[in-house]
């Protein structure tokens, strides 16, 4: 079997990317500037499935995935987060967070419906992120 993302994120997230590890996907909710890291392995759904050597990897890419959104977002704080209880296959939450934002300083999850970008907004933030994270 390969690779295949869940039909979830797929529909609520744009696709930014590959780099060597994860699929790069934006999440489409305006309200925060949100990454999502999917370990491209088939059958992954918990962080201790991944082979060491690809925890380290996506442990670098989170890393780059932060690091743009701080830059990208003037971000006060970088949260990164696993859940997967509504989504099994693996992935991590990679959010942009500043003093003020909608849920500050709660948790982004159970904040409402997504307020989902506008055609030229998620263009403009796939292309930010594909420059930022060398894509």
């Amino acid at each position: 079997m390969s690779f295949a993302l869940d039909e979830r994120l797929e529909r609520d997230a744009f696709f930014v990317g590959d780099l060597t590890l994860c699929r790069v996907l934006a999440m489409n909710d305006a309200r925060w500037p949100w990454l999502i890291l999917v370990p491209r392995r088939e059958g992954v759904a918990e962080l201790f499935d991944l082979e060491p050597v690809d925890r380290a990897r996506l442990i670098e890419e989170a890393a780059l995935a932060a690091g743009f959104l701080e830059r990208h977002a003037r971000a006060d704080k970088i949260n990164i987060g696993a859940l997967g209880n509504v989504v099994r296959q693996f992935h991590l939450h990679v959010v942009a967070r500043t003093v003020g934002d909608p849920a500050w300083p709660g948790p982004v999850w159970g904040q409402g419906g997504a307020a989902p970008h506008g055609e030229a907004a998620g263009q403009a933030l796939i292309a930010a992120a594909k420059q930022g994270l060398g894509l």
